[in-house]
């Protein structure tokens, strides 16, 4: 049995108010040429389908196209629905398309009952659990102790019909202890929404969304497949990948991947304003890319964005790297603050931001601030 591994394709996704459907559109396609080398019996999307809980009409077309091609080609497809989902939105129809092979997990109310494959070893049991928390667990088992996610995960594992003797995979969303995070996933503080993977010993594959990198939890069969496409530069330097699983006899399973290419990439550069706009140096570079741009000038450039763009056409973001910025001075907070004069506080304040002291000019004008604040109050 071959399944591929999808998560977090966030369609409709805005990254720095850029939409990114058009590149969503390519690397779809790039997925069904994929998928049509590889011939899956089934594709795994393990949540995060699209970016927002009420996502944009051409997000919704934009999956309705997906699948429609997936059915067209006779391929059995899961979904569950992530934390950027609305179960109940995504799930709509469900029962409809269902005789088409796309099967679509509603929102949790305790019963996860299995979808079974079967090939020449046997049964394959699909197990579909949406992202969950604590309270969406509790509704549908009010007696059992239900704390934290852990908890719930817990519980709703231990609901679940898992025949140990027939091989069992399980598509989830959730955060586990582990992984490998980046700026783009929305985590709890404190690691509150952190799950156990000795919760899916039982599994013979864990198909995980939730975290944008591809990489294994414990062992080679609990694995996030990863975003298909890069939503901020703290993923620039991944390698985006769709997993191939194959599943033979009880107890043998193989997991690989296959590079995803993006028509357009992110890429952060640095350097001073005169040399970005160096003809030399931009002529090396994809110009369609998405940048993040680090200038590394000590006095901030006039109207930088608007002239590296005519250059670099699609600056995402643009920041300063010199004295002021990696100044790292931070207030005394052995002073006594209610001893020190205002001006000496705003004097502080003003070289902990900038990495220089006010200038005379500056501290006049402070100070006539502070007379009129005075003068205000009596």
């Amino acid at each position: 049995m071959k399944f591929l591994h999808l998560a977090d394709l966030h369609l409709g996704k805005r990254v720095n108010e850029f939409p990114m459907i058009e590149d969503q559109k390519y690397i779809l396609l790039k997925i069904l040429g994929i998928i049509d080398e590889e011939k899956p019996d089934g594709i795994l999307i393990a949540g995060d389908v699209y970016d927002k809980a009420w996502p944009s009409v051409e997000a919704v077309a934009l999956l309705d196209s997906f699948l429609s091609r997936l059915a067209e080609r006779g391929i059995q497809t899961f979904i569950i629905s992530g934390n950027h989902d609305s179960a109940e939105r995504l799930s709509f129809g469900a029962g409809l398309i269902d005789g088409t092979g796309i099967h679509i997990a509603r929102a949790y109310n305790g019963n996860v009952t299995p979808l079974t494959l079967e090939d020449n070893f046997g049964k394959v049991n699909i197990f579909m659990l949406p992202f969950i928390k604590p309270v969406h667990v509790r509704q549908a088992f009010p007696d059992e102790e239900i704390a934290s996610y852990n908890d719930a995960v817990r519980a709703a594992v231990a609901h679940m019909d898992v025949r140990p003797d027939e091989r069992n995979v399980l598509i989830t969303h959730q955060f586990v202890t582990g992984a490998v995070t980046c700026a783009s996933e929305e985590l709890s503080v404190g690691g509150a929404d952190n799950v156990d993977a000795s919760l899916f010993d039982a599994f013979d594959y864990v198909a995980l969304g939730h975290i944008h990198s591809p990489q294994r939890i414990t062992r080679d069969t609990v694995r996030y497949a990863g975003s298909p496409l890069k939503y901020s530069f703290s993923e620039a330097k991944h390698k985006k990948s769709v997993t191939v699983v194959e599943m033979a006899e009880k107890g043998k399973v193989t997991v690989r991947t296959v590079p995803l290419i993006p028509k357009y990439d992110m890429a952060e550069i640095k350097g001073s304003f005169d040399a970005l706009m160096t003809k030399s140096y931009y002529d090396k570079l994809n110009l369609d890319d998405y940048y993040h741009i680090t200038l590394t000038d000590e006095e901030d450039i006039l109207d930088a964005v608007t002239r590296l763009r005519t250059v670099y056409r699609k600056i995402m973001t643009l920041d300063y790297d010199n004295a002021r910025t990696r100044s790292s001075a931070t207030l005394d907070t052995e002073k006594d603050v209610q001893q020190l004069r205002p001006i000496d506080l705003v004097s502080e304040l003003f070289e902990t931001q900038n990495g220089k002291p006010m200038d005379e000019a500056q501290r006049d004008y402070i100070l006539k601030q502070i007379e009129n604040v005075w003068e205000g109050d009596e």
